[in-house]
Order: structure tokens, then C-alpha cells, then sequence
């Protein structure tokens, strides 16, 4: 038994170079390629299915320690457990004690440095920044990542989810995805605690419930007139600008970052390029002729 449990040496593991499978026994391969490498391989069955698993070069692993290993290996079979799982969750547990050091503010600064180039302008990350700073940070910061659970979002949501329910709903969201972020990393593990439905919904008051949304008065039709006529009348920038956005019914971030070279007077259009929409896409504007230059008088694009 002993010969058929040990049936290499270490002087021809040492000398053998023809590429092949090599077995010492119990399962415990010398795998030889073509390009010369060897290295250990444990064979064992599952489910009636055998299954191959690297143990390591020889270089590194010796025959005595490629036997001790693939002797642990069986004693796990023999208990009815995987090694390749058994190995890849003690790999994990490592990593997971080694996230320990890994705070979600590092994760949170992590994210959006990851996230920046894709975002449309540096104001939005700023607002992450500061949205996570003021609410999150001075609670979860410098906890580790995989310490935070629901009971700890609660207690960054709870003072206010009903004061500031806009601003609570973006705090939960970007929580949410820095956590989803850091379990993909292999920071945490198990469910996230900042996850809305099936979860946080079952906790807090849904944000429509809790304060009805106001939104800014809009001006009635019969007034936009009158309206528009005391706009021309006044000769500033921010006034020409208002205008141009109203008659062209494009949104204040797109007329700020507006440029001449999107400006074509001769097709009466305006063209904002995708990387400065919302859907990403090409728009192409109409320009009406109070846009351009109303009857006397200059239109936005012609005054100063």
C-alpha cells in the first residue's frame, strides 16, 4: 500500500521532462508540459465526475508538501467536502479580513474616481462628494465596509429621511452603489443593507409619502408676453441667456456651456453635441427668428 500511495521519487520528479500526467498515488499528479513546467495537480471525484485541481509549481511545492496537501485534500473528501470550494472560501475569508482596513470612504472616493470619466460634468461628483461627506461620512467613514449593515444605514437615513427627503433618497442611492461596488471588489459580502425594494421599503416611509414634492411656480401662457417683453428690456447676460433658453426650450445646463462653433445662422439651427445631453445623443435645435434677431431688434445671439 505504501508503494502505491508513494510511487514517485524525489530524483524523478526531479529528471523527468516528457510532457505527461505522473501519478504518485491517491490521487496526487506530477503534471508535466510541453514547455517543460511541472507543477501538482490533486484528482478526486464529485457527484461521480472527477475533478482536477492545481496544487502548485514544483518549483515552489516539493514532493513532501505536494503529499501533505493532496493528504489534507482527501481527509476534506472524506468528510464530503469540496477542496476547490473549501480553498476558494478560506481565499475569500482572507480577502475579507484584509478589507477590514478598507473603510467605505476609501470605497466612496474609490467609486468616484471610477465613476468620474463617465459622469457629464464635475459638478455632479462634487455633489457625491458632498452629499456623502456631510450625511454619510461622519456615521460610516471610517468603518470598514464590510462592518456596515442596516441598522447603520438607518442611522444615516433616520434624521433626514423626513426633512430632507430628496436629499435622503440621493444619500441612499449613492450608499447603495458604492456598496454594490465594493462587493463586486470582494470588499463585502451578503446582501446590501442601503437596497430599496424588498428591503428599506419594508423600514422607512416611501420619500412621495413623506413630503409632497414642490416644484417651482410656472408661469401662466397669458404672461409669458409680457413676460418676454420685460426680459428684452433688460440688457445682461444672464438676461439674453434666459431668453435664448425659453425660446429654444433647452435646459439652463445646455445654454451655460453653449459654444459659437454649435451655432449655424445660415440653417437657423443649433446643434449640441451628445457628450452635453442628458440621453447622450446629438440635438439639433431649431433657431425661430427671435431667437435670431426679432423684428428691431437684435435676438440673444446678437446683443452685447
Amino acid at each position: 500500500m505504501a508503494r502505491e500511495m508513494e510511487k514517485l521519487t524525489a530524483l524523478r520528479v526531479e529528471r523527468v521532462t516528457r510532457a505527461g500526467m505522473y501519478g504518485d498515488g491517491g490521487g496526487l499528479y506530477l503534471r508535466v508540459t510541453a514547455d517543460g513546467a511541472k507543477n501538482w495537480v490533486f484528482r478526486f471525484m464529485l457527484n461521480g465526475r472527477p475533478r482536477w485541481m492545481g496544487m502548485g509549481p514544483l518549483h515552489t511545492i516539493s514532493l513532501a508538501e505536494a503529499r501533505k496537501r493532496a493528504g489534507e485534500h482527501r481527509l476534506r473528501r472524506h468528510d464530503g467536502i469540496d477542496p476547490i470550494e473549501a480553498r476558494r472560501a478560506k481565499r475569500l475569508q482572507a480577502q475579507l479580513e484584509a478589507a477590514k482596513a478598507i473603510t467605505f470612504k476609501q470605497c466612496a472616493e474609490s467609486y468616484i474616481k471610477a465613476h468620474r470619466a463617465g459622469w457629464k460634468n464635475a459638478k455632479h461628483a462634487a455633489q457625491w462628494g458632498a452629499t456623502l461627506a456631510t450625511y454619510a461620512e461622519p456615521i460610516i467613514g471610517n468603518l470598514s465596509v464590510q462592518a456596515i449593515d442596516t441598522a447603520l444605514v438607518l442611522k444615516v437615513l433616520e434624521p433626514i429621511w423626513t426633512a430632507k427627503p430628496e436629499t435622503a433618497g440621493r444619500v441612499r442611492g449613492r450608499i447603495e452603489s458604492i456598496l454594490d461596488w465594493a462587493k463586486v471588489r470582494e470588499y463585502r459580502q451578503g446582501e446590501n443593507p442601503a437596497r430599496w425594494r424588498g428591503h428599506l421599503d419594508k423600514l422607512l416611509p416611501a420619500r412621495g409619502k413623506v413630503r409632497k414634492v414642490e416644484h417651482h411656480a410656472a408661469l401662466s401662457y397669458a404672461e409669458l408676453p409680457g413676460f418676454m417683453i420685460e426680459l428684452r428690456e433688460q440688457e445682461s447676460i444672464a438676461a439674453r441667456a434666459l431668453e435664448f433658453t425659453v425660446l429654444t426650450a433647452a435646459r439652463t445646463g445646455e445654454t451655460i456651456f453653449a459654444r459659437w462653433g454649435e451655432i449655424n445662422l445660415l440653417d437657423k439651427t443649433w446643434t449640441i453635441p451628445s457628450e452635453r445631453m442628458k440621453a447622450h445623443r446629438e440635438h439639433r435645435v431649431p433657431l425661430s427668428a427671435c431667437a435670431r434677431y426679432p423684428r428691431g431688434n437684435a435676438g440673444p445671439l446678437h446683443r452685447g
